[in-house]
């Protein structure tokens, strides 16, 4: 069998692969819900574990490397073997560009022109250097940018939503509709299907996300820019890529010449990296993908990929990253540190009321120093509490996990968030533990409480409190109406030594638009300097169960 024969059979397999790959990240995805028994699996975070820059931007926050972390070394073993297969076998956001690149397939007399290796290709290299010098500092910001990331956050916050929607309003309005030929009823095929989207795909939660039209916005332009370069996430800007391609440039398996080029340039065409297979001597191994798609392509049989020991020099070209460049994208991450740690919420001199982090949340500088805002935690909340930060964390936080009270609570009998978040920003809590930390605190407005501004009766919050001796409790007042009526009326107090600030008050408050009763996160345990009263004036309890103040408090 010639190199090109192996070639065609090796890119069908490749494509299965990727399609497998893909299909795992999705079913992954699925099942990240309430388990029906036990805790959840943790194959759950299979794709951030294997993922290097993730591991990388932990250590270099200053936190260890242990467990199932470092499964992705072999991701970077595979690399250092046989070049950057992650990249174009098992990375399922690859996969999508890969099959967006193929539909957005132009004629090859314009391709020849534009599809070669642009400087520009570069970009991923200094985007890489700038966030690693972030993570240095303590703000992990490569999971804004990093592909398994980047598509379980835009899956999970913007697709699925978009697609519950769809399938409840479409199914709704068949029912409503009750279109039929004589016996024939569209409801007998469209309400099995609702049910199994209802029950299977989403798992009776309902999926609603602030921000997520913007990451869904996002997702789709990266997407839509293959259609004006192949793969071009994957060429200029994925840092995941940069970080592998710095692994494989001594690679074992190498792109050689084996015979007389042609000059035909199918190679060229058939390269989704650009990676310069038509230059014989001047392949770069950095930006190969690892496809076979050139070797496939050569009615020549002049190329193959081949086994070479590590430590012989590649005959091969290497990316010419610049000094000052480097430099200057070093630089850069500098400044996105100093601009990020410069509000005064950064240094702790304020705390942002709105800026409730799920139990188990690190004290608030290893909570950005270790999230990579994948969004997994927020697939398995049962309540929809957790949403994508906007503005609540400044820049640091961007689409970090917050709970918001008015979109769902904190359940008192879950602690799923810690046992599924993939590296530890979340501490993985027992489940009495986390009944016994604090998140917020409930306070009141009682120019919008019934009982307090409008003489009516109303005991919601108190009923819905979950703390076995309630943290809300009512004391009995006599009030007098407009008419002179006097009414004795229940009106609830909040005992600030047993909230924990669930927020389940907040989501089942009457009052629809702001609620009467509203949760901050006033007396969080994990900052002790972020507390309502002066110390001895109520006995708050003890301080930061999961670890000393970090601010000194």
């Amino acid at each position: 069998m010639n190199a090109r024969a192996r070639a065609r059979r090796l890119v069908w397999l490749r494509r299965g692969v990727q399609a497998a790959s893909l299909a795992l990240f999705v079913t992954l995805l699925l099942a990240a819900r309430p388990p029906a028994a036990g805790e959840p699996s943790g194959w759950l975070g299979l794709y951030f574990r294997i993922d290097p820059l993730v591991l990388i931007g932990n250590w270099l926050g200053g936190h260890p490397l242990a467990g199932l972390a470092l499964l992705a070394l072999a991701t970077v073993v595979l690399t250092v073997l046989l070049g950057r297969v992650f990249c174009g076998w098992l990375c399922p956001l690859g996969a999508l560009h890969n099959a967006l690149s193929w539909l957005g397939a132009r004629r090859p007399a314009r391709r020849r022109a534009t599809d070669g290796f642009s400087r520009w290709q570069r970009a991923k290299y200094w985007l890489l250097a700038a966030l690693l010098v972030m993570a240095l500092g303590g703000a992990h910001w490569g999971g804004v940018f990093d592909p398994q990331s980047l598509l379980y956050r835009s899956l999970v916050t913007g697709l699925l939503p978009a697609l519950q929607w769809a399938v409840e309003a479409s199914s709704m309005g068949i029912y409503q509709a009750d279109p039929h030929l004589g016996p024939l009823h569209l409801t007998a095929l469209s309400e099995p299907l609702y049910r199994f989207w209802r029950d299977r795909v989403f798992a009776g939660q309902e999926l609603v996300f602030a921000g997520g039209a913007l990451i869904l916005f996002v997702f789709v332009g990266l997407l839509l820019l293959n259609l004006l370069r192949p793969r071009f996430w994957c060429r200029y800007l994925c840092p995941l890529g940069a970080l592998l391609g710095a692994c494989a440039g001594r690679t074992a398996l190498r792109l050689v010449p084996t015979g007389q080029c042609g000059n035909c340039q199918r190679c060229l065409l058939s390269c989704p990296a650009a990676a310069q297979p038509e230059k014989p001597g001047q392949w770069l191994p950095e930006e190969c993908f690892g496809c076979w798609n050139c070797v496939a392509s050569c009615g020549e049989d002049a190329l193959d990929f081949r086994w070479q020991p590590l430590w012989r020099r590649p005959v091969a070209a290497r990316v010419d990253l610049g000094r000052r460049a480097l430099v200057g994208a070093g630089l850069a991450g500098l400044g996105a540190l100093l601009l990020f740690k410069l509000p005064p919420m950064a240094r702790a001199k304020t705390f942002n009321p709105e800026l409730i982090r799920p139990p188990g949340a690190l004290a608030e500088p290893d909570f950005l120093a270790r999230c990579v805002q994948c969004g997994l935690c927020m697939k398995a909340c049962p309540t929809g509490a957790l949403q994508p930060a906007f503005d609540q964390a400044g820049l640091a936080g961007l689409w970090t996990p917050v709970l918001i009270p008015r979109l769902g609570y904190c359940e008192h009998g879950c602690a799923l968030c810690g046992q599924v978040c993939p590296t530890g920003a979340i501490a993985p809590l027992a489940l009495t533990e986390k009944q016994a930390l604090r998140i917020g605190l409930a306070t009141l407005d009682t120019t919008r409480c019934l009982p307090y501004a409008y003489g009516r009766e109303c005991i919601v919050c108190e009923e819905h409190c979950p703390v076995p001796t309630k943290a809300i409790y009512f004391v009995e007042t006599e009030v007098q109406l407009r008419g002179g009526e006097r009414r004795v009326l229940k009106q609830p107090r909040v005992d600030a030594a047993l909230c924990t600030g669930c927020g389940i008050c907040e989501t089942k408050c009457p009052f629809a638009d702001r609620a009467a009763i509203r949760v901050t996160s006033a007396n969080e345990s994990r900052h002790p300097a972020n507390q309502p009263l002066l110390p001895g004036a109520l006995p708050l309890g003890g301080g930061n169960s999961l670890g000393a103040d970090p601010y000194g408090g």
